[in-house]
């Protein structure tokens, strides 16, 4: 009998500690759950601290606790850690995204301001600008904030049974985004690391804006064109 006492204890110690190791860098997940997804983070969070003694941490809730705000959530969270760590968190039905660290100093190995920006190119944040500046130093702030790799394909349109994809490829965009520029920081390259089919991503989301743009314009034109030609018609 205390044989099998201790089998059992020992198996539920092995598979809690299997379950802790696998969860490490996919830290809490509420949202997309999918194997396939957790792998990848896994894979690359284990690969970047390896070779930086970083850990970048994922977190996807379905809703931040009742009564905490983002920042409260993830200050409260990072004590939790004693190693360098970066905590990229996104709340569903809060609608929020941010990225917190437990040292400031990590700040100089990634740019927050691009990841997080709304804007996926140079043109896109110039239209943006253009539409909702309301001051110079405002306009040169939005012209010039752009190259990020999250919100751009998050704010795509999908269809209810797409959300899932949509959010998981648009976190998983940003966590490489993320891992690729500390890795660089350290002078260091990660094989897992998939940059040039996240630059694909990236290159047909601002393909997709700059038709829309142009699509806009010549209809503007036309508009214009038409409205001037009737115009004449009546004089």
């Amino acid at each position: 009998m205390k044989f099998l006492t201790r089998g059992l204890f020992a198996l539920i110690l092995t598979v809690f500690f299997q379950t802790s190791l696998s969860a490490e860098y996919l830290y809490k997940d509420e949202v997309v759950h999918r194997s396939a997804f957790k792998d990848q983070i896994e894979r690359l969070g284990s690969e970047l601290y390896a070779k930086t003694g970083i850990s970048l941490r994922l977190v996807m809730l379905k809703e931040l606790p009742k009564g905490s705000s983002m920042l409260e959530y993830e200050t409260t969270l990072l004590k939790n850690f004693t190693k360098p760590t970066v905590l990229l968190t996104f709340a569903e039905l809060n609608s929020e995204i941010d990225i917190a660290v437990n040292d400031k100093s990590l700040y100089k190995y990634f740019n927050r301001r691009q990841v997080l920006s709304p804007a996926a190119s140079a043109v896109q944040a110039f239209v943006m600008a253009v539409a909702n500046a309301d001051t110079w130093k405002h306009f040169n702030e939005m012209r010039t904030d752009y190259g990020g790799s999250i919100l751009p394909l998050l704010g795509g349109k999908a269809k209810p049974n797409q959300l899932i994809g949509k959010y998981a490829a648009s976190m998983f965009n940003g966590y490489v985004d993320i891992a690729h520029q500390i890795a660089a920081s350290h002078g260091v390259t990660l094989k897992d690391d998939p940059g040039d089919a996240n630059q694909e991503t990236l290159f047909f989301v601002k393909l997709f804006f700059y038709g829309f743009v142009l699509y806009a314009i010549v209809m503007y034109i036309r508009r214009f064109l038409y409205r001037r030609r009737h115009k004449n018609e009546h004089e």
